[in-house]
């Protein structure tokens, strides 16, 4: 599955109204009528709707401008024009939608169809024929249509995934969320295969619950190393958290311990949502004793696995299931 995206800035311009018309009717025997010009029609407006079938902020990549069509003019005969159609921008549930120039939160789309007004559009210009009166029966002039407004945005997702995957470079993240789930994420045995979030989806009977293997961690992340602050901030917006720890390295504690530590300088937030550790690659040369000090010292659920032979990942999966029953409970 292609990696995805968690946080856009986009432009957003509703239409401009139509331009009022300057129209007589004509009477025989009459050089000109009285005004009948009709007015422009209102431009149309920008919106946001929450869509529970988007899981990410993909489609906004290529295309960041959005523009609503403007009204049309209006006609004689009192014709007015026809308002523009107003533009629906779907976004995922979990959207926040953040205000560019001053940092102010606009709107927090968390249901499902919910949405929000984000630019109005432009009011259409009144025809002649509004200006007629019983001392003016053929004003010559008629208004221009306003503009929409039109506002740079900012589009965060409050909730990437229901579980994200956290480790150092190269503990097997993506080999674990390829053998969980079906998607296919970039996998290859050096560090920083994973530069952006990959997304999968894991199914519990009639449930399913999203999962995403977070670019690794580098001790201090939480000053910026390694970008660092921008993979926390994904994890930051995932429900439970699982650790994958590479069976391989030699101290498992002690690496769990600065996993940690990343996150509670980052957020102490994040060591308060549910967790596991998974221990990877246990296909290789490795020191169980090592797993069993990291048992006594995490007080967590530690599960061993091998994500290249499958090994006690039909465990794994099951505990996983039981983690987001109580995290959902």
């Amino acid at each position: 599955m292609p990696r995805f995206e968690d946080e856009v800035v986009i432009r957003v311009a509703a239409g401009k109204g139509g331009p009022g018309a300057v129209s007589f009717l004509r009477e025989k025997y009459k050089r000109i009528g009285p005004a009948d010009g009709g007015d422009g029609g209102h431009g149309g407006s920008v919106l946001f709707s929450a869509d529970s079938n988007l899981p990410h902020l993909n489609h906004f990549v290529k295309n960041r401008l959005y523009e609503a069509p403007n009204g049309t003019p209006g006609g004689g005969g009192r014709s007015s024009g026809k308002r523009g159609t107003d533009l629906v921008i779907r976004v995922p549930v979990g959207t926040v939608i953040i205000d560019e120039a001053t940092g102010e939160r606009l709107a927090n789309l968390d249901r499902e169809g919910q949405s929000f007004l984000a630019a109005k559009g432009g009011i259409g210009g009144k025809g002649n024929a509004f200006f007629k009166s019983s001392t003016r029966r053929s004003p010559y002039f008629s208004q221009t249509g306003r503009r929409g407004e039109a506002l740079e945005l900012r589009l965060s997702l409050r909730l990437i995934a229901d579980i994200g995957l956290v480790g150092f470079p190269n503990a097997g993240k993506s080999t674990l969320l390829a053998k969980l789930t079906s998607a296919k994420p970039k996998i290859a045995d050096y560090p920083f295969t994973t530069v952006s979030p990959n997304l999968g989806v894991i199914e519990f009977g009639s449930k399913q619950f999203r999962i995403a293997d977070i670019p690794g961690l580098l001790e201090n992340a939480h000053k910026g190393v390694g970008l660092g602050l921008s993979f926390l901030k994904h994890i930051e917006k995932t429900a439970v958290i699982i650790y994958v720890l590479d069976a391989s390295v030699g101290d498992l504690a002690g690496a769990y311990a600065i996993l940690r530590n990343e996150l509670k300088e980052y957020s102490a937030a994040m060591l308060r949502k549910k967790s596991l550790i998974v221990v990877n690659k246990t296909d290789l040369e490795h020191d169980p004793s090592l797993i069993t000090d990291l048992r006594s010292k995490s007080r967590k659920k530690v599960i061993p696995v091998s994500g290249l032979t499958g090994a006690g990942m039909d465990g794994l999966k099951e505990e996983i299931g039981r983690l987001m029953v109580k995290n959902n409970g």
